[in-house]
């Protein structure tokens, strides 16, 4: 063997081990989500935009079933097992978990400041102190309607209460459509799709949310009893058996054409878009006179944390101030239409249900949901007790004086407002 020849034979393999050093020391990040819908979006488009902006970090998405990730996530980081990243749910879940140290506070992450006080609210300390998630997307609460059948029916779409059960009527004495999808089988699409759809109209949006945790509202006040009131004129449009309707049932009456209105939240698009044969669009909360200030509930609904415990916490800062960026907030919000970016550059839309949606941020006034915020930490629970009085007065079970006097009567149980 030549000089050369070995030359050459030491350079290959002194560069082969270059390339083998350099691809060990790749760092792999993992994120631990419930939103395994989302699998194939982090595969095809957020991850590669990442790494290709930032050679030497791998990213894996391992998501966990909805149901089951509370559970398997606390087993996990007790058990020093869990991912990198933990997707964040809003408000106490996760506030639980900074207060266990099994997040870590991100106060100062670059990227943060992207990011308003009611962004960050749903990941933000009681004291404001520290803001230990980032803030990924919200969804809005609205109604879905079929066009072709507005149009059949030559309807407007209403922006008053007295125009909405207008339109309820004649929808129901044509006959041909059920007026509105909603069931009470699986409660939450009472409260939600219902009560914290149409309530803060009433009870004026964060304005009388504060005050129903600061002690100077009460569950029984005018002003959050009448969204009841309004509620249990519903079920005169839901259809024969609604009482054993599940969530799924009324997703599909609507998306098979059988019903004219659906009762929503905009998690919703992505799906009646594949399904639906039909247009659809979409409208706010009915106001309840002309001219009242518009509310809509544009809940905080997904952030994402660093493990305290992360071997890799440098990398992983890194993969969160791009989630902070203007790049992720319009490659997310429209790989998802209906999950809207929380970040303060806004997100063009191209999906027009989504779109729709968004635009009522320039004309309403933004609230979340009233429960989850401090109400639900005791026993009992506010937001599970909200979904069987909702249920209840639907049903006609309960009145809406006596459904508020309980939830109230199980609020005061434990929950003393601070002074």
């Amino acid at each position: 063997m030549t000089r050369t020849t070995l030359k050459g034979l030491l350079l290959a393999s002194s560069i082969l081990g270059s390339a083998g050093l350099a691809h060990a020391e790749d760092v792999t990040l993992t994120i631990e989500s419930w939103r395994n819908d989302d699998l194939a979006i982090w595969q095809e488009k957020l991850i590669p935009a990442f790494e290709a902006k930032h050679p030497g970090i791998k990213v894996k998405f391992a998501p966990t079933a909805p149901t089951e990730y509370n559970a398997a996530l606390n087993a996990k980081l007790d058990a020093g097992s869990a991912g990198d990243l933990i997707t964040c749910r809003p408000f106490d879940a996760s506030l639980e978990l900074y207060n266990k140290k099994h997040l870590a506070d991100l106060t100062a992450l670059p990227g943060m400041e992207n990011f308003s006080p009611v962004a960050k609210s749903a990941w933000t300390t009681d004291d404001g102190s520290a803001t230990f998630c980032v803030p990924m997307a919200s969804v809005i609460h609205g109604f879905i309607y079929n066009k072709d059948a507005f149009d059949q029916l030559g309807i407007q779409i209403p922006t008053t209460e007295a125009e909405f059960f207008a339109a309820l009527d004649k929808i129901k004495a044509d006959g041909n459509y059920i007026p509105m999808a909603m069931g009470t089988k699986d409660l939450w699409e009472a409260a939600t799709m219902g009560y914290q759809n149409i309530g803060p109209t009433y009870w004026k949006g964060e304005e009388g949310r504060a005050k129903l945790i600061k002690g100077e509202e009460k569950l029984t006040d005018a002003a959050w009893v009448e969204p009841y009131k309004v509620l249990a004129k519903w079920k005169d449009y839901l259809g024969d058996g609604f009482e054993a309707q599940t969530y799924p049932d009324s997703q599909n009456l609507f998306t098979l054409g059988r019903a004219a209105i659906y009762p929503a939240g905009s998690w919703e698009i992505g799906l009646f878009n594949t399904q639906a044969q039909f247009k659809m669009g979409a409208f706010p909360p009915p106001v309840k006179n002309a001219g009242d200030a518009c509310y809509i509930s544009d809940h905080n609904d997904i952030g994402v944390g660093l493990n305290a415990k992360s071997a890799h916490a440098e990398e992983a800062k890194k993969l969160l101030t791009w989630i902070s960026s203007p790049e992720f907030a319009d490659i997310y919000a429209n790989s998802l239409p209906g999950f809207f970016s929380l970040n303060s550059t806004a997100v063009k839309m191209a999906d027009p249900l989504a779109q729709e949606f968004v635009s009522w941020r320039e004309k309403c006034k933004p609230t979340i949901r009233s429960t989850y915020q401090i109400l639900s930490r005791g026993t009992p629970n506010l937001e599970n007790e909200t979904w069987v009085e909702s249920a209840n007065v639907i049903n006609g079970t309960d009145t809406p004086e006596v459904a508020a006097e309980k939830l109230q009567k199980g609020l005061d149980g434990w929950y003393k407002p601070a002074k």
